[in-house]
């Protein structure tokens, strides 16, 4: 029997790319996995729109251009098997429902029945996972991907090759050109940098070594999982991944990437419906966060802020240039 590997997807108000993530995840060719899916309480209704789908009464809805469309085609058979946790079941607090017939493996749909952000949704399935401890590897997919059929084995496979290392998948655009390999972070300013973006596969690629691992895709192995802990939910949007990559460091674990295993990413396309204010005062927010957690040199971090500042006024981002002064402002 393979290892069991949890894969957590975290929906809010993108229940279309959640389906079609989820027709692409279940064309697999490694198959003992589970799949949890916890909504971030969606005021579209997303998780009834899953559910629907699940039951086979719901469509996988996408643009016809789509280029990726055979990763999701042809569609599963349904109605699925699975089993769901309301607000009114707490399954925050993980309890289980009895498997009907003994299924093996359902799909898990969790109602958060609140919003507190990226890490906190994602730990509840960490949460639901540690509870069974029945699993070797949990791996944190974003909900706007789709894969290819051999990602996960080539995940696992590299996994095992690599026990003492934090994992992530090689990024890829639609067209087929690369999102990121990892990314570097400039220990100076905190900004961040994908390595390899808008690369063709067939250039010259530098194999670097991330000092980051993108959150679209993290495959955590259970020692790891167990000694560096749950996503820290302090930040509710953006530099979650980095701290995550920056506590593996120093606990001594590497940061790699399997290039063998593809993830196509619709980047952005979950904070596309988030207001950009609101995106700017966690992004810089955050990034003073992380430099006091992590102890980066405060001034140059500052003022790479301050330069932030005065790129937005010149372009007229008056506002933008507002929000992020008065962090700096109120910082203590």
């Amino acid at each position: 029997m393979k290892d069991k590997i949890y894969i957590i997807l975290l929906n809010y108000n993108g229940w279309m790319d959640t389906i079609q993530c989820l027709e692409s995840i279940l064309k697999s060719d490694y198959q003992n996995y589970q799949i949890i899916v916890i909504d971030n309480d969606s005021p579209n209704d997303s998780m009834n729109y899953i559910i629907n789908w699940a039951e086979g009464k719901q469509e996988v809805i996408y643009d016809e251009k789509l280029e990726l469309r055979y990763l999701i085609q042809p569609f599963k058979k349904k109605p699925l098997d699975y089993i769901f946790y309301n607000r009114k079941e707490e399954a925050l607090k993980i309890k289980f429902k009895k498997e009907v017939n003994k299924v093996k493996n359902p799909i898990i749909f969790i109602q958060a029945g609140e919003n507190r952000g990226f890490a906190a949704g994602n730990n509840i399935g960490i949460k639901y996972a540690l509870k069974k401890n029945d699993f070797e590897y949990i791996w944190l997919l974003n909900n706007d991907t789709v894969i290819k059929n051999d990602t996960l084995s080539k995940l696992h496979e590299y996994s095992k090759q690599n026990l003492n290392s934090l994992i992530s998948s090689r990024l890829l655009n639609e067209d087929n050109t690369i999102q990121a390999d990892g990314g570097n972070i400039n220990k100076y300013f905190l900004t961040s940098s994908h390595i390899n973006s808008n690369k063709n596969l067939n250039d010259k690629i530098d194999y670097k070594i991330p000092s980051y691992l993108v959150g679209a895709s993290l495959f955590i192995n259970k020692k790891i999982l167990k000694d560096i802990g749950l996503l820290s939910e302090e930040y509710f949007l953006y530099y979650e991944d980095l701290d995550y990559s920056l506590k593996a460091i120093k606990k001594g674990y590497a940061l790699k990437v399997c290039h063998e295993s593809i993830v196509y990413h619709k980047d952005g396309s979950s904070t596309k419906k988030v207001n950009k204010d609101f995106i700017v005062n966690h992004y810089f927010r955050n990034r003073l966060k992380i430099a006091k957690k992590f102890n980066f040199t405060l001034f140059t971090v500052k003022m790479g802020m301050c330069i932030s500042i005065f790129k937005r006024l010149i372009y007229g981002n008056i506002n933008e240039a507002k929000i992020i002064w008065d962090i700096l402002k109120n910082e203590q």
